[in-house]
């Protein structure tokens, strides 16, 4: 076997804008500022992992600054000179030398397990278990906050075959209004989408349960994160008493440990998985089994990365069984320019696997050193609370 020694670790934090406003129920984001990560192998061989959050640190605990400066004072140390092949031995190392800071490690074993995959002229799935889906259907996240705006990016991807699954971002208004909004969406594409909703915590227990059964009449199947991440006796509530509709857990769903008391609770019918927010490629694997053996279904979400923590996320996703309900790495779409010479190939509403070394894409150095926050030419944009004018959607 030729020689897996990390020789070095490099970071860097880019600045890119957004296509357009993303509207969440705390802020709207224009741009992105995702963490990346370099790993060089003594063989010669490198790869590259992403971290990338939304809204800086208005989703979790972490911001791009926190993640670069544990990836360069405390990640970084533990790893150099050790073996990158033993991908667990290196996930306790990095535990022991940090403790939590899921996205900085997620970011550091990604890019190691495309710089060994690479090292191998392997697929990274073929570390991962194997691929059980060649594709992915893929959503499309309607979150520009203007309904005639949301209907005319749905109505145009639809006709474009691009996409057939789409998630409504709801939470930021008065809840009667996010019905209605939620509403003519739903009655406008009826019998032509599948519709997902996420009102990302805003809502208490009372007004979830008030307000949930009306969406799901209008046509919605599946609600993400109704209610904030601690509340679990609501999520658990709405799950025994909504009719038809399916309850997602996401921010209450990170480490094995969460995922293991929902289960046990039976307090949601799906997990939402992102490899950034479990920790990393293995332990959303970890995650991903307590979810089959509790019979509880997965949905691949995203934290709006690049083309590169996207595919990484779609080789883990593609190595999963148990009741899927779609996926939405649809975040280079989002972004005015990837950083990657050649995205991933979308068909008929759906995400083709890349089969690649690696994670199957080339990173155009160009880009990275573009965008690079160190360059000064793109600074970073706090979450807004309002919403702005937007250029038209390019997906």
């Amino acid at each position: 076997m030729s020689d897996c020694t990390i020789e070095r670790i490099e970071a860097r934090i880019l600045d890119i804008p957004t296509i357009r406003p993303h509207k969440l129920s705390f802020g709207v984001i224009q741009r992105q500022s995702p963490v990346i990560v370099q790993v060089f192998l003594k063989s010669g061989a490198t790869g590259f992992g992403e971290a990338a959050t939304i809204g800086g640190p208005s989703w979790n605990e972490e911001s791009p600054e926190s993640i670069l400066h544990a990836v360069e004072q405390h990640l970084k140390p533990a790893l150099e000179g050790q073996d990158g092949a033993r991908f667990e031995a290196l996930l306790a190392r990095m535990d022991l030398a940090c403790k939590g800071n899921a996205f900085a490690k997620s970011a550091v074993e990604m890019a190691v397990i495309d710089a060994v995959a690479r090292q191998h002229g392997l697929p990274a799935w073929q570390l991962l278990g194997g691929k059980q889906h060649e594709r992915l259907p893929l959503a499309w996240t309607l979150a520009s906050g203007d309904i005639e705006r949301d209907l005319q990016e749905a109505f145009d991807l639809l006709e474009r075959r691009v996409h057939a699954l789409f998630k409504i971002k709801i939470g930021a208004r008065e809840p009667a209004q996010d019905v209605a909004h939620v509403g003519r969406i739903a009655r406008e594409l009826q019998g032509r989408a599948r519709l997902t909703i996420d009102v990302n915590q805003a809502w208490s227990g009372a007004v979830a349960r008030q307000h949930l059964p009306t969406l799901v009449e209008a046509g919605v199947s599946l609600i993400e994160q109704p209610v904030a991440r601690w509340n679990v006796a609501a999520l658990k509530a709405l799950t025994e008493q909504l009719p038809g509709g399916l309850v997602m857990a996401d921010e209450s769903v990170c480490t094995p440990f969460e995922a293991m008391a929902l289960a046990a609770d039976r307090a949601c019918h799906v997990f939402s998985l992102k490899i950034a927010k479990h920790g990393g490629l293995l332990r959303t694997r970890e995650v991903a089994a307590i979810a089959r053996a509790a019979d509880i279904g997965w949905y691949g979400g995203t934290m709006l990365e690049t083309s590169i923590g996207s595919a990484a996320a779609a080789h883990v996703f593609a190595t999963l069984p148990g009741t899927q309900h779609g996926c939405e790495l649809f975040g280079p779409q989002l972004l005015v320019e990837d950083v990657v010479r050649e995205p991933m190939r979308r068909a008929d509403g759906e995400l083709i696997l890349p089969d690649g070394p690696g994670f199957g894409l080339e990173v155009d150095p160009r880009q990275l050193e573009r965008f690079d926050r160190r360059r000064g030419e793109v600074r970073p944009v706090a979450v807004s609370a309002g919403n702005t004018a937007s250029p038209s959607v390019n997906a």
